[in-house]
């Protein structure tokens, strides 16, 4: 199944993390970064509060990618976080075939509030198994 058949020409999600993802990600990850978890301890930072875990962005946007091309091999990405995301805010997932290079998907996580890009990536697939 190509991505840019016209019925997931347009494909986004929206979804708002809370807190409680991110201690469950952390948990599972081992990644306990105060950053992630510790109100106070983020209150004190630039974010002014906790940012969610770049790789729960990602892994949440796999989940979507792998229901969207069921059986498709995953074989590469790339990843960028040029923003925070934060608890108890809408984020918006979108994702598109290149239509130059078939099987070259682009993700793009966007802030609902304000737009802000909070994760760039694309992602290589293979043909179905």
């Amino acid at each position: 199944m190509s991505l840019t058949e016209p019925a997931l020409s347009e494909t986004r999600f929206t979804w708002t993390p809370k807190q409680a993802d991110f201690d469950a990600f952390a948990r599972l990850s081992g990644d306990d970064n105060p950053i992630h978890m510790d109100p106070e301890f983020s209150a004190r930072t630039r974010f002014g509060r906790t940012v969610s875990h770049g790789m729960l962005l990602y892994t949440r946007a796999f989940a979507h990618l792998e229901a969207l091309c069921p059986g498709r091999r995953h074989e590469v990405q790339t990843l960028m976080f040029p923003n925070p995301a934060y608890a108890d805010e809408e984020l918006i997932f979108s994702f598109a075939e290149d239509e130059t290079d078939p099987g070259l998907i682009e993700i793009e996580v966007k802030r609902g509030a304000d737009g802000a890009v909070t994760l760039s990536a694309s992602c290589r697939l293979g043909a179905p198994s």
